[in-house]
């Protein structure tokens, strides 16, 4: 794929390094500022505030510790921001080594960009935490696991039971698209 056949994104991303970067721009025609690790300088944060202001800002950090780190030290500082996520599987490396971006291909790339989220941060729960009980995703024998799908599904990132509700509600996720997600995790059991 040649340059101008990539996606264009005006947005700049946010990404942990550069290795992240060359990942990135295999996938997609963009900017992107490295934090380089997860000790965000306050400069690193200015300047993403400054991104922000001018062209949008997409995180899009390792489905880690370190990445959900600085996807929340981001989020504090420069609230509004656009989320990108990856699911574990399209960050795993081929060989021994950790999580990343720089591991997934171009494809899981440009569909973790064709899927953003964009925070909503004074929003009203959409969903309560009865609902999540109910559905089996903050107590039940299987309710990690079905966290862990329904962030694959929607393509919102591992969660345990109380991020998942800071993240629906963040993203302002209905509850119908809840239900759809449910449905869809529910019947892939039965195969």
């Amino acid at each position: 794929m040649n340059e101008n056949d990539k996606m264009k994104i005006k947005e700049v991303i946010v990404v942990e390094g550069k290795d992240d970067t060359k990942r990135i721009q295999m996938a997609v025609n963009a900017d992107t500022l490295e934090t380089r690790g997860s000790a965000i300088s306050d400069e690193t944060l200015d300047q993403i505030e400054d991104l922000y202001d001018k062209r949008g800002v997409i995180v899009f950090t390792d489905p880690d510790f370190s990445g959900e780190k600085i996807r929340k030290i981001i989020t504090e500082a420069v609230p509004g921001v656009k989320h990108a996520f990856l699911t574990k599987h399209d960050a795993a490396p081929s060989h021994k080594g950790s999580l990343g971006v720089e591991h997934a291909s171009p494809e899981a790339i440009r569909e973790a960009l064709a899927h953003l989220y964009t925070e909503v941060p004074d929003g009203e729960p959409l969903i309560s935490r009865e609902d999540l009980a109910v559905a089996g995703l903050t107590s039940g024998p299987q309710a990690k696991e079905y966290r862990r799908r329904l962030g694959e599904y929607l393509r919102i990132g591992y969660t345990n039971g109380k991020q998942l509700y800071k993240r629906l509600k963040l993203f302002q996720i209905t509850p119908d698209e809840l239900k759809k997600a449910l449905e869809y995790i529910k019947n892939e059991d039965n195969y």
